[in-house]
């Protein structure tokens, strides 16, 4: 089993914070959002990680993980980023994650624990937290079904609450058979549609072929910082709450 974060991307909305770093080297309650998903999978059980750098790449090197480029980065989505790291989706089985992300290390274990050759974890509590991130909990959403444990529908713009069954939260279980069935969908593409497709578009079109995608529930105990507001926020969040009975920063710690 190895794990694949996605570390491409310069994040653009998290304005001058990205100027001269990636994304994944934000801190948030003193780590970098790429140390927390380091332990986060290391706790899981998962001691091979690849990490698929684009935009300052130089700055992510480690002894700890590997690394694969997406040389064009800035012309490519989310999808082309995870294509990087074929060889290790052809191998082995992956947890892959958003570098923008973090969560416990209890989301990746429930995400071991599914028998689908292509499975995401799902928040059943995301209401709450999109409520805190925007002044509309639709605003950011998309729409989200799952059936006895699989997926139905993703990615649609919800016209109320009652299309959103939970929040898919950026981790994905890829079995080397997921990733053929993967790769077949994206040779029948141009290589525009290749380059522009995002990763949850990507689990629609799935969806559109029959392809099973299993749909793992998980309550709460994640964040993804996709903007400044997103980590003024956390940051809030952790200075109110230390020291209390619901310190925030034990939704994460794993010690």
């Amino acid at each position: 089993m190895k794990g694949v974060i996605l570390a491409a991307g310069r994040g653009s909305r998290m304005g001058s914070l990205t100027d001269a770093k990636p994304k994944c080297l934000t801190e948030i309650a003193g780590k970098t959002l790429l140390d927390w998903q380091k332990t986060a999978m290391g706790h899981a059980g998962i001691q091979e990680l690849i990490v698929v750098r684009g935009y300052c790449s130089q700055q992510l090197s480690g002894e700890d993980y590997e690394v694969v480029d997406n040389l064009r980065w800035d012309e490519t989505n989310m999808v082309m980023s995870l294509a990087a790291a074929s060889g290790y989706l052809q191998s082995s089985t992956c947890i892959v994650s958003y570098a923008d992300i973090v969560y416990h290390p209890d989301a990746v274990k429930v995400l071991l624990s599914s028998k689908e050759d292509i499975a995401i974890a799902y928040d059943e509590d995301w209401e709450r937290l999109w409520s805190e991130r925007f002044p509309d909990a639709l605003e950011d959403a998309e729409t989200f079904r799952h059936r006895a444990g699989r997926l139905v529908e993703i990615g649609k713009k919800p016209n109320s609450l009652d299309e959103i069954e939970g929040q898919y939260m950026g981790l994905l279980r890829i079995s080397p058979l997921g990733w053929k069935q993967i790769t077949s969908l994206l040779s029948e593409m141009t290589a525009d549609e290749r380059d522009q497709l995002d990763m949850t578009s990507l689990l629609a079109l799935m969806l559109k072929r029959n392809t099973k995608i299993g749909s793992v529930p998980v309550s709460g105990r994640w964040c993804e910082i996709d903007s400044e507001s997103d980590l003024e926020l956390y940051k809030l969040r952790l200075k109110h709450s230390a020291g209390t009975d619901t310190d925030w920063h034990h939704d994460w710690r794993w010690d």
